[in-house]
């Protein structure tokens, strides 16, 4: 069995894990820190869930302590870029768990809260700065912030970066770093353009890759109901009945169909929160940790804003809207079941979405039961109509190409927690595939 302690980290780290309760390295851990240690860019095929913010942040930590170096002013000597707040937050935390017995500092950039505030972070110098992409560019537009001193890079969700069109950001990031560098670059699939950014970036890397996707839903309990648009939210009045749902993650496709979730479900005295890109950075942290507390025992979320949300004992993950990309379904339902916990995932499926649905079956290659609506049959579609290839499809959207791979707690195999924050589903972008900035995603 390989251990911490054989993948040659220091004892300072050794200690931190032993603190959290981490013994043994999950496989792309064990893959990865050795070949960091060693100084070879890495190249990670790697899906959520998998632990590989600690096959990152681990070497980054201990490489930068063997070199006690005092960071110049408005500089950092590691870069970790994240597409979203939440996971970078998520990120920063972990950074933080795992270097608190060294003497090296680190932050988190992000935008929807005080530019100024970072500004004055970035004063003294920073060893390892975790950011957006949108926002660490402000600053360096702003020259509060250099990148020349940067040592190590790690550009993490490369493939969803693609999907909110920061691809161009990272491009201009690039440009900024020195040269000579240590790179690791993951992502959970590998489309030409992200495969084309990674030969640039990347200097004879090392590859890893971990399970693929269809592996991950094997051990929730899924099923699906066929309901009338007009319905959706009866029924899950009627699904929140069950004593049973604890703690349950509700998905809309959109922003302002998660606000109205939360505003029907307070007509009948159902408390429960939302989270999403027009929410304040405040009210998403607070509706978080009341939801991670159990406070709350329900969390209205969309897609992107999910991209953070570790947390433990969720019994439940409800699918009021089924997700234009199978990816994402994956994404979803991969927040229940976690470290060993039974899970259900329960999705409602309109007219309109069979042919999400799949797509869904499709990409994870077994179909989803069907159970009977509680409501009854006059809140069913007429016909559920075909589930193979001659489907129909909802008016005006395109084929999704599916079948590609993709991919808090000890994990199952005491690992340490991963980012558990699965890339964002591939959609079609607004205003010709312009960039949506990093402080008001979904």
């Amino acid at each position: 069995m390989t251990t911490f302690t054989d993948l040659g980290l220091i004892a300072p780290l050794l200690k931190a894990l032993a603190a959290e309760g981490y013994t043994k390295p999950t496989p792309i851990q064990a893959q990865a820190i050795p070949q960091v240690l060693s100084g070879r860019d890495l190249l990670g095929v790697a899906q959520t869930g998998t632990g590989k913010t600690a096959a990152f942040a681990l070497p980054i930590l201990q490489k930068l302590s063997a070199r006690p170096l005092r960071t110049p002013p408005k500089s950092c000597r590691a870069l970790i870029l994240s597409p979203t707040r939440e996971l970078a937050s998520q990120i920063q935390d972990n950074i933080r768990i795992y270097g608190k017995f060294l003497q090296l500092n680190s932050t988190v950039i992000f935008g929807g809260v005080s530019l100024s505030r970072q500004v004055r972070d970035c004063q003294q110098g920073i060893d390892i700065i975790v950011a957006t992409p949108g926002r660490l560019l402000d600053l360096v537009k702003q020259r509060a912030l250099f990148l020349t001193d940067v040592e190590m890079f790690v550009l993490d969700e490369a493939d969803q970066m693609l999907d909110m069109g920061f691809i161009h950001d990272i491009r201009k990031i690039v440009s900024y770093l020195p040269v000579h560098r240590h790179n690791m670059f993951f992502s959970a699939t590998m489309p030409k353009e992200i495969a084309e950014l990674a030969g640039r970036l990347l200097t004879n890397p090392a590859h890893v890759a971990v399970t693929p996707v269809a592996s991950t839903v094997e051990r929730i309990d899924q099923k699906v109901m066929f309901v009338e648009t007009a319905s959706k939210q009866v029924l899950l009045n009627k699904i929140l009945e069950d004593a049973s749902i604890s703690r349950a993650l509700v998905f809309s496709r959109t922003k302002h169909g998660a606000d109205r979730i939360v505003k029907h479900l307070a007509r009948e005295g159902i408390p429960a929160d939302a989270i999403h890109g027009n929410k304040s950075q405040n009210q998403r942290e607070k509706a978080l940790a009341a939801f991670r507390e159990g406070r709350s025992r329900l969390l209205i979320a969309t897609d992107i804003a999910a991209r953070g949300i570790d947390v433990d004992g969720v019994t439940h993950v409800i699918n009021f809207d089924l997700p234009n990309v199978p990816e994402s379904y994956v994404h979803r339902i991969g927040r229940t079941a976690r470290a060993g916990a039974d899970g259900q995932a329960i999705s409602f499926c309109d007219r309109d979405e069979r042919a999400y649905l799949r797509d869904i079956e499709k990409l994870t290659r077994q179909s989803v039961p069907v159970v009977p609506n509680p409501l009854g049959p006059a809140h069913e579609p007429a016909a559920p109509g075909p589930r193979g290839p001659g489907a129909a499809r909802p008016a005006g959207q395109p084929a999704q190409k599916s079948g590609r791979p993709h991919g808090g707690k000890p994990q199952g195999a005491g690992g340490p927690r991963s980012d558990n924050n699965r890339r964002p589903a591939r959609r079609p972008q607004a205003n010709g595939g312009a960039r949506r900035s990093a402080s008001n995603h979904g």
